[in-house]
């Protein structure tokens, strides 16, 4: 291996090999990505080795806080490439890191990848689909969104922020970046491996941290439950937004074509010529009103899916990526635990078989072999205890993120009282254009009387 000079890792951690070896089925790395190392990482960053002070597994992030690490924006730059594909390129800029670069979907891939192999015990969100067979600009735009929510949520992630893959991902301009990220995490390591207190993690723990991890999971699942509602709800209602704002639009051209008819009129209706003449005109005028009507729907029907619908999927991600990380915690640490316990106890079997067979070199081989599965499982009791402790402090970043609700509610309010204002006021200077078209002169446009009730309309 090459590299500058390592700290030892703890007694108790055992090279990657043994691991391994107890985990024969484990699931392969990412095509194209640099395998996990076998054996020891070289130091990483000096800042993020160091244990905080107090209990470390306490966070005291708030929702102000974690918002201002970054603002990412990732905006669509559509360009075609060759014959038939049709590339999608974006560009994503960070506050932070006061840059702007290119960035593929497949780029993004890649680095969601190496956050997964470095950060395996984190909520990293899941990335949008790809879609394989051409993509529609409705697609395109939707995946636009899910990308930025991504970024943001990662880049304000207090171990992700502090990461050099993140720091590449949002500043780096030059050719091939796939490559460069891969060749920051070579022979880095998780961030088990980089963590001076991942081997003490079990000190930091709650006695009840079972207890504690699925009364967490139960609520993570009812809040993201009631979200997926509101979101689907407001998602409706911003949907109608636009509806309404298409048919005001039609409504008023279709108004706008009444009036503007040149069809003469029969000689019987001749009498009658300047009435609809008159009536024409006022009709052609009111098309205005309504176009404005429509503009003003559409743009609150835009606001609520930016401010409303999308802060709700921000959050709804954000969930997800905690429900995926409960399963990663039991359908991986635990699994692999158990795994290598019952590897561990066939060992043992074969051992006391060769044992009662007088067979010397099969007892030097079990011995050893039994050694090796032996400091494997106490790798993975640290590492489960290593997830215990990173799940606890990921729960306490959901809870950061909850005070989101009152942003929600509040940008939906808003919505709604600027919208409706706005509207009221069309629809106010509206009204007196009516009345023209029921006054002139001797009344000419005065409704006819109803032939059955006979009043006179007022």
């Amino acid at each position: 291996m090459t590299g500058g000079a390592m700290d030892p890792l703890p007694a108790a951690a055992v090279p990657a090999a043994a691991e391994v070896e107890a985990d024969e089925e484990a699931d392969l790395p990412a095509a194209g990505l640099p395998p996990p190392p076998a054996s020891e990482p070289r130091d990483p960053d000096p800042r993020r080795m160091q244990v905080p002070p107090g209990n470390p597994l306490l966070l005291s992030h708030t929702l102000p806080e974690l918002l201002a690490r970054d603002a990412v924006q990732v905006e669509l730059i559509p360009e075609k490439k060759g014959l038939f594909l049709k590339h999608v390129e974006y560009e994503v800029s960070s506050q932070r890191f006061r840059a702007s670069v290119y960035r593929r979907y497949n780029d993004f891939v890649v680095f969601h990848a190496l956050l997964l192999q470095k950060f395996p015990y984190r909520m990293v969100p899941a990335l949008p689909p790809k879609r394989m067979l051409g993509a529609d600009r409705e697609f395109i735009e939707a995946r636009r969104r899910a990308l930025k929510r991504f970024i943001n949520l990662v880049a304000r992630h207090p171990p992700f922020s502090e990461d050099e893959v993140l720091r590449l991902f949002l500043s780096f301009s030059g050719p091939d970046v796939q490559s460069k990220l891969k060749e920051s995490a070579q022979c880095v390591g998780d961030e088990f491996l980089n963590c001076k207190l991942a081997t003490r993690a079990k000190d930091f723990l709650p006695a009840d941290i079972q207890t504690q991890f699925a009364v967490s999971r139960e609520l993570v699942r009812s809040v993201y439950n009631s979200f997926h509602k509101l979101r689907d709800r407001a998602e409706r209602m911003a949907a109608r937004a636009i509806d309404n704002a298409a048919d005001l639009l039609i409504f008023g051209k279709e108004l706008s074509a009444l009036g503007s008819d040149t069809t003469p009129l029969p000689s019987w209706a001749a009498l009658s010529s300047s009435t609809w003449g008159a009536l024409k005109q006022a009709l052609k005028g009111l098309s205005v009103e309504f176009a404005v009507l429509a503009d003003k729907a559409a743009q609150q029907g835009k606001q609520e899916e930016d401010t409303v619908v999308e802060k709700l999927n921000l959050f709804l991600d954000l969930l997800q990526a905690y429900k995926d990380l409960c399963e990663r915690h039991e359908k991986g640490v635990l699994h692999k635990h158990q795994r290598a316990l019952h590897k561990y106890s066939l060992m043992k079997r074969q051992m006391s078989a060769a044992v009662h067979s007088h067979e010397p070199e099969s007892v030097e081989q079990l011995e050893s072999r039994i050694m090796e599965q032996e400091n494997a499982i106490q790798t993975m009791e640290l590492r489960n205890h290593f997830s215990l402790f990173c799940l606890h402090q990921e729960t306490q970043l959901v809870h950061a993120y909850l005070p989101l609700t009152s942003h929600i509610l509040g940008a939906f309010v808003s919505s709604q009282i600027q919208g409706h204002k706005e509207m009221s006021k069309v629809w106010n200077d509206l009204k007196p254009k009516l009345h023209c078209l029921f006054s002139g002169p001797a009344s000419a446009l005065t409704p006819p009387r109803s032939p059955r009730d006979g009043l006179s309309p007022h």
